[in-house]
């Protein structure tokens, strides 16, 4: 079920700062069964699949924080984000799942609370942690049967990120038209650079599909975007022609080894300057040592089509719980305390500190980039999750196959679109 956000206006009017954090299409799901109140021995468990050193420092630090609350246990296992994926399912549905998981609200979550697999965590949004939250936010996070499944932490915003220095001893500089950009890649090219790094290769070919959300964003606005990933269009449409019309036209601009790397090491080629530029979430920071975040930089994906509203990529995350836990009690403790602004300022302070709180009373870490970031989300005329959030994990591999494909062989987008089209109406006929 996609569900359209509300207005951006009435949403900042509830949420202030916050702001475009409820924007996200997103936590809308189905009901899921809560049945009596549970609690089992031992600590409750918390399924994390943020893997990258800091964040999963920061996750520990976040948990040891718990412990100390004297409100109960919890023990923390991470998981590589790509096995978690994939294990998601078999985690919900097991007779001993994870008591509590960090995952994505949206039509991910909601594709499991409509298989009654997510705890009913409605009577802790009525405790005090919860106070500050918006009227949007609750609304988003309340199942179509007025129950509550998702508790969100925070959100973070993509962009074209450079190395400020590189483009200073370059002479170049931010573009804001797609024109412009094509631009800034020729001349990049001509200094011997791959001016467009990607990171899709191995276990993260879902990148890709950030290139294919913000040209359609841009070219067809984000309201077509999403009623597409609903299955309300075709992806052999004309319109969706357009949009791997004008990827062409940057394609001669793509790190040849785009496929071939995953985005640690795509991001590990921007920060060597074998790359220029890579349009990638904030999530890759992670992966970036805290002395060169400096000198880290971004602009906002470039106008297309001036008449159509400029939506960003904001995408929220936080825990849902599963419903057939055994510490239902003890779970949802955990979850008010990861709602709160010390949680996530905590988390905050040792990941990489480029994502946005959640929570109004919570301080972000304050730094240009984060303004900026904050900014740009705030500033946005909409904003779209990504496209497994504001479809299902189950359309991903779609996109992932049919996307490596034309990076592949882009001529053959007819067929591929085609393909895609046959493979998605199989997902969404279930």
């Amino acid at each position: 079920m996609i569900t359209s956000p509300p207005s951006r206006r009435g949403f900042l009017a509830g949420a202030g700062a916050v702001g475009a954090a409820a924007l996200m299409s997103g936590c809308v799901t189905a009901g899921s069964s809560g049945g009596k109140s549970q609690s089992g021995s031992g600590p409750v468990t918390l399924q994390s699949n943020l893997s990258a050193p800091q964040a999963k420092s920061a996750m520990q630090k976040l948990v040891d924080s718990f412990n100390k609350t004297g409100k109960g246990s919890a023990t923390l296992n991470t998981v590589a984000s790509e096995t978690f994926r994939t294990q998601l399912p078999t985690y919900l549905t097991s007779a001993n799942p994870p008591d509590l998981l960090t995952w994505y609200p949206g039509s991910v979550a909601d594709s499991y609370a409509q298989k009654n697999l997510l705890l009913d965590v409605s009577d802790i949004w009525t405790k005090p942690e919860f106070a500050g939250y918006s009227a949007a936010q609750q609304k988003l996070c309340t199942s179509s049967s007025g129950k509550k499944v998702f508790v969100p932490a925070t959100y973070y915003w993509w962009g074209v990120f450079y190395k400020k220095s590189n483009f200073k001893k370059w002479g170049v500089k931010e573009p804001k038209t797609w024109d412009e950009f094509l631009d800034l890649c020729d001349k990049l090219k001509s200094k011997g650079i791959a001016p467009i790094g990607l990171g899709a290769g191995g276990n993260t070919a879902w990148v890709a599909s950030s290139w294919f959300d913000y040209l359609n964003i841009r070219i067809n606005g984000a309201t077509y975007h999403r009623e597409l990933l609903a299955g309300k269009h075709r992806f052999d449409d004309p319109e969706v022609h357009k949009v791997f019309d004008r990827w062409s036209e940057a394609l001669p601009y793509f790190d040849p080894n785009g496929t071939a790397l995953a985005f640690q090491d795509a991001t590990t080629a921007l920060l060597q300057s074998r790359t220029g530029m890579m349009l990638i979430g904030t999530f890759f920071a992670d992966s970036v040592p805290k002395s060169e975040l400096d000198d880290i930089d971004f602009f906002r994906f470039p106008v297309i089509d001036p008449k159509v509203p400029m939506a960003e990529e904001g995408p929220t995350d936080g825990y849902f719980a599963s419903a057939h836990t055994a510490h239902k009690d003890e779970v949802k403790e955990l979850m008010r305390y990861m709602a709160t602004a010390e949680a996530q300022e905590i988390y905050l302070k040792g990941s990489s500190g480029t994502a946005l709180p959640t929570n109004p009373k919570a301080k972000d870490t304050g730094t240009p980039l984060v303004k900026k970031g904050r900014a740009l989300i705030e500033g946005a005329a909409d904003v779209t999750q990504f496209f497994n959030r504001d479809s299902s994990d189950a359309l991903q591999p779609s996109a992932d196959t049919a996307l490596t494909r034309f990076l592949a062989k882009p001529k053959e987008v007819g067929s591929i679109l085609t393909t895609w089209q046959r493979d998605a109406q199989k997902i969404w006929s279930q």
